[in-house]
């Protein structure tokens, strides 16, 4: 992928996968707008590596139009956006409605906004793209969290529907991760049975979901698709 002066956004980029991807998009000499929720030591070297940090609350949508209005303040253009902010929440008994609107709003709500807001900065891009970063378990769903499963799976219809969209000017792609990177205190029972679980049986890390968004990106034919990373788990 060529250097663009047009920025890349990455959101939800104060760890885990979004972190390695804007540490390696950086490397890479691209400039990089990302966004966090909460303050870490993690941002605070994006910055010093020259990334444009913003804070944005995508759990409503007065927080997704604040955080569109910053960002055009910062920037008249972007060469892509990449919506990798999740939440991850557990769906309580007496707090279903509350989980699901807000699981709602981050991995739907706030993808088709700032898409829709965002769309003449992209427009001054060449090539332009956006990246939506779903999930594996879209694919069957889950009888645990099924709020979480249902908000991204209306994720990847979106990457269908922007698409369509925006073609042909900008490509509108998605990947949907499994299992990428353990969390520390993950168990080893824990650890076992996850693997387990695909068929090539490996904690592959972050580099997988950065080779794909990299695919993406630099592929000019492909839009309209996500890309399953979960190392096989539909072979069992």
């Amino acid at each position: 992928m060529s250097v663009s002066a047009a920025p890349i956004l990455i959101t939800g980029a104060s760890q885990r996968i979004g972190l390695y991807c804007a540490e390696r998009l950086l490397g890479d000499g691209h400039s990089l707008i990302v966004t966090y929720r909460n303050e870490r030591d993690s941002i605070a070297v994006l910055r010093q590596r020259g990334a444009l940090a913003l804070p944005a609350d995508f759990a409503s949508e007065a927080g997704i139009l604040t955080f569109i209005e910053q960002l055009k303040s910062h920037t008249d253009s972007l060469r892509a956006i990449v919506h990798n902010a999740s939440d991850w929440l557990v769906e309580a008994p007496g707090e279903e409605a509350a989980a699901f609107q807000q699981l709602f709003s981050v991995h739907m709500l706030a993808p088709y906004l700032i898409n829709l807001h965002c769309q003449g900065l992209l427009a001054r891009s060449t090539p332009a793209d956006i990246v939506h970063i779903s999930d594996d378990v879209a694919r069957k769903g889950s009888a645990n969290r099924p709020a979480y499963c249902a908000s991204k799976a209306g994720l990847d219809s979106l990457t269908l529907s922007f698409a369509a969209r925006f073609a042909p000017q900008i490509k509108v792609n998605g990947i949907a991760p499994a299992l990428i990177l353990f969390n520390p205190d993950d168990d080893a029972d824990y650890r076992s049975k996850t693997l387990n679980k695909s068929a090539l049986g490996i904690e592959p890390g972050p580099l997988v979901i950065y080779q794909s968004l990299r695919y993406l990106l630099d592929n000019p034919y492909v839009t309209g698709t996500t890309l399953t990373v979960n190392g096989g788990r539909h072979l069992k």
